[in-house]
């Protein structure tokens, strides 16, 4: 970008502290607001102890997810409760307002106000390059778990996305005999293509037995009691999938097996990368709006 805006970054996690210092080596001005004053001291980059000033931002982002799980603004790294409505109170229709993940009530409380958000976190280059430190971190996950290596270990990945696509193809760089599971015809034609095993989604009962490794992509429950039973002792199932998952944790811990629910890998492996990636997008929508730059 050519011209220098006025950001505000309020709440979030290590992601936001990136992208906020991302941004100001940029060349702009930046405010950061309850991320408890982590983050670099560099040139245009202030931390505000308040909101005053918030109204005169050219762009405000908030958080991935915009709100925590009591339906506060998202801060975990600040002891800042504010409400969204009162955020939001305090912007104005000529701002850009960028959230991650805006439920409907979200949507409905800015449009109630006059205001748009612009949700980074439904854009089609966010969720593609979420997905390398994604895999990244599930990998990390399964060497520091696994007893044995992933060279030579039977893995299978559900869910046949972007994700899934990335993780099948590091997995049988390093060595994995892969198999995929999808639903869908076309990805198992595929998978086929690529060399690796494929299972149908939803007929996994009485598959699973020879895999050391299964990892989770698909966003619904696909690993319940009969395909849990099914896991051979010392399997590790890695899940990847948003809230509210993909396997019934109250039966693996009946059952014995290991699950690990790795929510926003990106955050907590590569924030450096996952905090450009989300300036980047944030660039994408400021462009579109023709914001000048």
């Amino acid at each position: 970008m050519n011209c220098e805006l006025d950001f505000w970054v309020i709440g979030g996690d290590l992601r936001q502290v990136r992208l906020a210092e991302a941004l100001a080596r940029d060349g702009h001005r930046v405010h950061t607001f309850a991320l408890g004053g982590q983050g670099e001291e560099l040139p245009g980059l202030t931390a505000e102890p308040c909101l005053k000033g918030v109204e005169q931002a050219d762009c405000v982002v908030l958080p991935l997810p915009a709100l925590g799980a009591d339906g506060l603004l998202s801060a975990p790294l600040d002891g800042e409760a504010l409400s969204l409505e009162q955020m939001l109170d305090r912007l104005t229709p000529r701002q850009v307002i960028c959230a991650g993940m805006v439920t409907p009530p979200a949507a409905r409380a800015a449009e109630e106000r006059g205001l748009v958000l612009h949700d980074y976190f439904a854009r089609e280059e966010l969720a593609i390059a979420n997905a390398v430190p994604t895999a990244e971190g599930a990998l990390q996950i399964a060497m520091e778990e696994l007893p044995i290596t992933l060279h030579g270990a039977r893995a299978l990945v559900v869910g046949y996305g972007r994700l899934g696509r990335l993780l099948a193809q590091r997995l049988s760089a390093l060595g994995a005999r892969v198999s995929v599971a999808s639903r869908r015809f076309d990805h198992l034609a595929w998978a086929e293509a690529f060399g690796w095993g494929g299972e149908r989604t939803g007929q996994l009962g009485g598959w699973l037995c020879g895999y050391d490794l299964v990892i989770n992509t698909a966003p619904a429950r696909v690993l319940g009691r009969e395909e849990l039973a099914d896991l051979k002792e010392g399997a590790l199932v890695i899940d990847l999938a948003s809230k509210p998952g993909g396997v019934d944790l109250e039966e693996a811990a009946r059952l014995g097996v290991k699950v690990i629910w790795a929510l926003s890998l990106p955050g907590k492996v590569a924030p450096v990368t996952a905090g450009r990636c989300i300036r980047d997008t944030i660039y994408h929508i400021l462009h579109e709006l023709e914001v000048e730059t």
